[in-house]
């Protein structure tokens, strides 16, 4: 809960497919260029012109490009490790057991049949009993505490003033679409949406035994109360401003902001005792939720309270529910044409619930030491250039330059897989059910998280798995992270000359590291606090600065009349693009005091560096997959994050002799950092 972490891509899921991004011995396959585009017209077609034109979509995906294609590799390994531990599982409570046995449920798709709705009957049992507002209060908690998204949500976090402490968090939830723009827009797109999903909820409540009739009012009760729901939460923009998702009071504050939502209550159907205080937030949400548990018949919970159930636990249900799901979430919203091989769905949710067990295997195979080396090795250089950016700023004054400095130099970094492993000591997975495996995992996680409370704030732990094809930065531990799946090519290439590594996995680092320093990591301090630590005047000319993007990135067309968000997506075009200026003043310095390198494939170095990044972002997308992307955020779709930034550096118009009025130079380009 309340957990802030700046990833360096938006998750995807895998596919099999192939491409030129195993080694080469120039660390870049010129092959994938479109050289009959000029780099000063379209950089990003000239760089992976032949790439995008013979590459096709598998049909189980949504989007396709670098960061899918590594991930498969990462799977393909990843499933090695667990057909071997589901053959051979080892002692009971081993994590050889743990991710052998789970995996072996999640493939047994005889078993998941014959146990039909068994996993939920309990869910929904207690629901049909509820008669009164206390028991829909009381099943509320209940199902959070099974791990059942219901209303809001509420769980354990840092507490962003005080970063070192871990507090209880209730926030905005209780939906089922992406986000409450979903339910109010009126373009015909969002309208269309909002009938697909009706039918959707109808489909599964008539798989549930409802009549056709019944489904029908059932579905758009669901619909009713959501939209209520999403009316009162905030947008995604609203949400990059930190303080509208601050709002700590104690529970006597709580209760008075919901007179008619029992506190008491909920903290008992919780187990959590003791506690006086939680962030609840936003406030307006919650007076919404008072509202509709005065106001809102039980009848209405009960289908509602029955939706989430079902929802939530339809991809580990029977096919015909897990296929309905698909044809909505993937089909319709996504544009995936088929669901993924039954192997990969398994290797991902093993990895997503076992993670570390299956993660530290993954990097005892795969990560070398020599990479964590080389990786230190790049990010002091990147942290140095940062630092001369720093203090070179011509509009940032003596104050907040120290501050700047302070928190730049208290940067931690984890590289590969956790020095401290966390296990899962009771956690009981067994070769029984899929679906069972999945809710005692959840339960597992909820109240191993509840035992951090009262606790200083572990800052050892890692908010990905080993072998994730990403990278983040945390403003509340203020570290980077870089996990053993993205340290190898195309991010990170051995064979590869100096200018391309640093283009690629040296762009990534300088994006995570800049994050520190974009619109939302930028107002907390070095101790991880939410604290504004800029002078006023200085803080008006970022803003300024950063209002440059937003314009830029407004002015991309995506589809006709479908354009990019510049707030939506503003943290990570100013990760992209001071990240990159940040790793190409590093490549700089390297060179320094060396023999000039050899031109490689008749490019220079600096030409190198520029198609090292291009090519980390060659990517396709289904339509529907870039309206989702455009509208949820907030990573840019891949082609903008190359055609935007290198149109702002002076670096790159150098590198390949572009001119004024060439379209990769803007006219008036942005500078922030």
């Amino acid at each position: 809960m309340t957990r802030i972490l700046r990833s360096f891509f938006a998750a995807a899921a895998a596919a099999v497919f192939s491409v030129g991004v195993a080694a080469q011995s120039s660390g870049f396959d010129a092959s994938l260029m479109d050289r009959s585009v000029a780099p000063c017209n379209d950089f990003y077609q000239y760089a992976n012109g032949e790439w995008l034109r013979t590459t096709e979509i598998p049909a189980s995906e949504a989007r396709w490009g670098t960061f899918n294609i590594l991930s498969e590799r990462n799977n393909v390994i990843l499933r090695e490790i667990l057909e071997a531990a589901a053959k051979k599982p080892g002692a009971k409570g081993s994590d050889t057991q743990l991710i052998g046995d789970f995996y072996a449920t999640c493939m047994d798709e005889a078993a998941i049949e014959r146990n039909g709705t068994r996993p939920i009957d309990q869910t929904l049992k207690r629901i049909a009993g509820m008669k009164t507002a206390a028991d829909v209060q009381r099943q509320i908690a209940w199902m959070h505490a099974n791990g059942v998204p219901a209303v809001f949500s509420f769980g354990v976090g840092a507490d962003l003033k005080d970063a070192e402490a871990v507090i209880l968090n209730g926030f905005q939830g209780g939906l089922s679409l992406p986000n409450r723009d979903y339910y109010s827009n009126t373009d015909e797109r969002s309208v269309e949406t909002r009938e697909k999903f009706v039918e959707y909820v109808t489909n599964m409540f008539k798989l549930l035994g409802d009549s056709e009739s019944a489904a029908a009012a059932n579905a758009a009760t669901v619909m009713r109360l959501q939209t209520r729901l999403a009316g009162a939460s905030l947008a995604p923009v609203e949400l990059r401003n930190p303080d509208n998702r601050y709002n700590k009071i104690s529970f006597e504050e709580a209760q008075k902001l919901t007179p008619d939502f029992e506190w008491k209550r909920y903290l008992e159907g919780r187990g959590i005792k003791g506690e006086t205080e939680a962030n609840i937030a936003p406030a307006k949400f919650f007076e919404e939720v008072n509202a509709m548990v005065k106001d809102v018949p039980v009848a209405d919970w009960q289908t509602y309270l029955r939706w989430m159930t079902v929802n939530s636990a339809a991809p580990f249900l029977p096919k015909r529910f897990a296929d309905e799901n698909f044809n909505f979430f993937g089909r319709y919203l996504s544009g995936q044409q088929e669901r993924q091989p039954r192997w990969r769905t398994c290797v991902q949710n093993t990895n997503g619930n076992l993670g570390e067990a299956l993660g530290m295997e993954y990097a005892r195979r795969q990560f070398k030491p020599e990479a964590k080396a080389r990786m230190n090795e790049l990010i002091d250089n990147l942290m140095a250039a940062m630092e001369d950016r720093i203090n070179n700023l011509e509009w940032m004054s003596a104050d907040t330059k120290k501050e700047a400095q302070t928190k730049l130099s208290t940067f931690k970094r984890k590289i590969g897989y956790p020095d401290v492993l966390r296990g899962y000591k009771g956690l009981e997975i067994t070769r029984r059910s899929y679906a069972e495996n999945q809710q005692a995992s959840a339960r597992f996680q909820i109240n191993r998280s509840l035992e951090d409370l009262g606790k200083p704030r572990d800052k050892t732990r890692w908010g990905f798995t080993p072998s994730t094809v990403n990278a983040s930065y945390s403003p509340l531990n203020n570290e980077i992270t870089f996990p053993a799946g993205i340290l190898q090519p195309p991010f990170f290439n051995f064979e590869a000359d100096d200018a391309i590594n640093y283009g690629a996995i040296g762009g990534v680092i300088g994006h995570e590291i800049t994050h520190g320093f974009d619109d939302q990591g930028s107002r907390f301090d070095a101790e991880g606090n939410l604290r504004m630590w800029w002078t006023a005047e200085d803080r008006q000319k970022f803003d300024e600065r950063a209002a440059c993007l937003v314009k830029q990135w407004d002015g991309y067309e995506v589809q006709p009349g479908l354009f990019m968000v510049g707030k939506l997506a503003l943290g990570e075009n100013i990760g992209d693009f001071a990240g990159l200026t940040v790793a190409y003043d590093a490549f700089q310095r390297s060179l320094k005091g060396k023999p000039r390198p050899a031109n490689i494939d008749g490019f220079t170095p600096e030409q190198r560096f520029f198609l090292g990044w291009a090519r980390v972002w060659a990517s396709k997308y289904t339509p529907e997959a870039e309206i989702a992307q455009v509208r949820n955020g907030p990573h840019s779709l891949p082609k903008w994050r190359v055609l935007g930034p290198l149109s702002n550096m002076p670096q790159f118009k150098q590198a390949f002799g572009c001119k004024a009025g060439d379209p990769m130079v803007r006219e008036t380009p942005c500078s922030i950092w």
